[in-house]
């Protein structure tokens, strides 16, 4: 039997261990998804979204079991993960609620004789491949309008996160969700590229790395269905002289290492007007000095360790390169005795002398890592910002409302935050550019690509 084991960052114990489904078993799988996506499409969209309201209230209800499992899965501290519940909710029933809008029938100027009209009908089986950072935040950005829309939802999950699908599907089957309507799957890369190959997958809304993106693509050539893919980034943030300095170093200091810097949106490259520099470096120094690193379970932590120690390794490296190409980290590391080679345990880093040409201003490190540079003027900051492979999310700080508008127009990104970042409103749309890769979640948008348009045009007699 195929099966893997799930090692905990937190202590290295085991957390569970679990079957892969093999691909002989993708035709079951799929056929039940099918013959449920049927019968629920035909349920009007007031009771699909009835079911699925009370799917959310049954995950919210598992709060605290489910808030440790993703503790001791992927080590965000436990003071801090039943926040993902709560935004797991915000965004569940922010799509819910604009449901209607967004699926109602697009009605057409009135023609002598005729009737017209273009319906949105669901795509038929959706597959979510969602990642371990993020394990509900990610997936409900296409579970919930995927279901609400009138499809079946099959999700594959990280193996470093698989009781996280399994809790969803369980807390949405006590629900009323129909059996086989929504169903996980733990499953090797080989078996999700048949699965993607094969003709009984209609959408692809994957989270993840650009190699895995490409691997998406690759696997979905030729079958001509919809994919959403969100890559990641290496996200900047711009400083004025002008802005609130309190705030910015706040803000800033908790988008680069909140969940230990393994955010898409994280923000990892921070350019300050040099006017300000200065007092922006002190008070970011001194802030992240105040961090606890430890053991995630215990209360007053808040930095908790890596995915894996080879996630960790990596992080190390980026820091190690940067440094020898003459990059500073200016964050004594004595300071965090938990943070220890060998362990997925990483003291948090703010270099400094850093250029473009160092990894940790061109590559996405994922880890408690940030770079700043000062910079003179807007112009220069903008191209700084744009210098890169990346563009999911970029953020501004600054009084100057105008000036912010003019500068996000500029910047190549997703979402422009002004005097905010690491965030997602559902009212928006979840996009980037560039390697970040393509396609619209949440939002009235989202629901465009969970859907085809049927036009319909009919002669009166």
């Amino acid at each position: 039997m195929d099966e893997f084991t799930t090692i905990s960052p937190v202590d290295g114990t085991p957390v569970v261990t679990r079957a892969r489904t093999p691909a002989s078993g993708l035709e079951a799988l799929a056929q039940a998804a099918r013959r449920a996506q049927r019968e629920w499409a035909d349920r009007p969209l007031s009771e699909r979204s009835q079911v699925l309201q009370a799917a959310v209230d049954a995950v919210l209800a598992r709060g605290e079991p489910m808030a440790h499992d993703i503790t001791r899965q992927m080590g965000r501290p436990l003071a801090q993960s039943p926040g993902e519940l709560k935004g797991f909710a915000e965004r569940a029933r922010h799509m819910l609620s604009i449901a209607p809008e967004a699926l109602a029938a697009i009605p057409l100027p009135q023609k002598s004789g005729f009737e017209r009209f273009i319906e949105r009908e669901p795509v038929g089986t959706v597959l979510t491949i969602a990642p371990w950072n993020y394990p509900l935040l990610t997936a409900v950005n296409s579970i919930v309008p995927a279901l609400a829309a009138g499809n079946a939802v099959i999700l594959k999950h990280s193996e470093q996160t698989p009781l996280c699908a399994e809790g969803l599907v369980d807390a949405f089957a006590a629900a009323g969700v129909p059996r086989g309507l929504f169903q996980f799957i733990h499953a090797s890369h080989a078996t999700i590229d048949v699965l993607i190959r094969s003709p009984w997958v209609d959408y692809v809304a994957f989270t993840g790395s650009v190699a895995g993106g490409a691997a998406v693509e690759h696997a979905a050539a030729g079958r001509f269905i919809g994919r959403g893919l969100e890559l990641g980034g290496n996200d900047p943030a711009y400083v004025r002289a002008d802005a609130d300095l309190a705030h910015a170093v706040e803000t800033l200091v908790d988008g680069a290492f909140y969940n230990s810097g393994q955010s898409c949106c994280g923000i990892q490259r921070i350019y300050v007007n040099e006017a300000v520099y200065p007092e922006f470096l002190a008070r970011a120094v001194a802030l992240t000095e105040q961090y606890r690193l430890g053991n995630p379970l215990e209360a007053d932590t808040n930095l908790g360790p890596v995915v894996r120690t080879r996630a960790a390794d990596e992080i190390r490296a980026v820091i190690a390169a940067s440094v020898q190409q003459g990059a500073r980290n200016v964050i004594d590391g004595k300071r965090f005795p938990s943070a220890r080679t060998g362990t997925p345990y990483v003291a948090p880093a703010i270099l400094t002398d850093v250029t473009h040409a160092m990894p940790v201003m061109n590559e996405e490190c994922f880890g408690p890592v940030v770079g700043l540079m000062p910079v003179r003027t807007d112009d220069q900051a903008v191209a700084l910002m744009n210098d890169s492979p990346y563009g999911l999310t970029a953020a501004v700080f600054t009084r100057d409302v105008d000036a912010a508008r003019q500068l996000g127009r500029r910047i190549a990104t997703g979402t422009f935050f002004l005097n905010r970042c690491d965030y997602l409103d559902p009212g928006l749309a979840w996009t980037g550019v560039k390697n970040t890769g393509h396609g619209v979640s949440l939002s009235i948008l989202g629901y465009q690509s969970l859907t085809r348009a049927k036009s319909f045009h009919l002669r009166l007699p």
